[in-house]
């Protein structure tokens, strides 16, 4: 289910100095904008939420979620380089799960710490505010990686669909159209979140629950699965 040298590969992939300076710039702009507001306007339970959810969980995640997702075997694809792993005697399952597990560390370490780090900037942690985005945070960056992961074995644009998808479906429909929220990740982590805070934190979630974690997991399950079925077929058509 895991394999050393893979993930060790994909990690020096992924933070590779183009790609780990483009995952620093939204962690850094969070807790830039956090110490402007608590500078000027001291700590506030609604900034809190407001940057936590409407910048953190809607932009940050998602966005970063598409570099490590997609950046975990796209460019592999792209260039062909995928060819030489994949003629070593490791199975496909074992390949997909390994960069699974990179993806996933990767983005819960640019997302969670900054959410977390942001939100006690903000207001110290009142109401269980950033705990509780912290929370959400880590739950919708595991699903990310494995829908992001998936549309990197599947598409030779992925970064640009990604991009459509966490731009406009997750931060635009997601946060503005009621019928599209029950269908978006970031809603699904943000009723985890409702759980943790305290009720006047004013978190809320279209979606109840028992439906959140369900789909979360049903995602993340359904991701893997079908990424790494598209390995084996990609492994059919090359050696073909």
């Amino acid at each position: 289910m895991y394999h050393h040298t893979v993930a060790r590969l994909t990690l020096r992939a992924l933070l590779g100095r183009r790609r780990a300076l483009i995952l620093l710039a939204l962690p850094a702009l969070l807790i830039a904008i956090a110490l402007a507001i608590r500078i000027v306007g001291g700590a506030d339970d609604r900034a809190a939420t407001e940057i936590l959810g409407g910048f953190a969980l809607a932009v940050m995640v998602p966005l970063i979620g598409v570099i490590a997702g997609t950046g975990a075997i796209a460019p592999e694809i792209d260039d062909g380089s995928i060819v030489y792993l994949l003629a070593k005697p490791l199975k496909r399952h074992t390949i997909i799960l390994t960069k699974l597990w990179v993806a996933i560390g990767v983005t819960l370490a640019f997302t969670v710490v900054p959410t977390l780090l942001a939100g006690i900037i903000l207001n110290g942690n009142s109401q269980a505010i950033a705990s509780a985005l912290a929370v959400a945070a880590a739950s919708s960056s595991i699903a990310y990686s494995a829908v992001f992961l998936l549309l990197g074995t599947i598409s030779r644009n992925a970064v640009v669909h990604g991009l459509i998808y966490a731009l406009v479906w997750e931060s635009l429909f997601g946060s503005l159209v009621p019928g599209a929220r029950a269908l978006s990740i970031q809603q699904w982590s943000l009723a985890l979140a409702e759980q943790v805070a305290a009720p006047g934190a004013n978190i809320t979630s279209e979606v109840g629950l028992p439906a959140a974690l369900i789909l979360l997991t049903a995602a993340t399950v359904a991701g893997t699965w079908y990424a790494a079925r598209r390995l084996r077929v990609l492994t059919l058509a090359s050696e073909g």
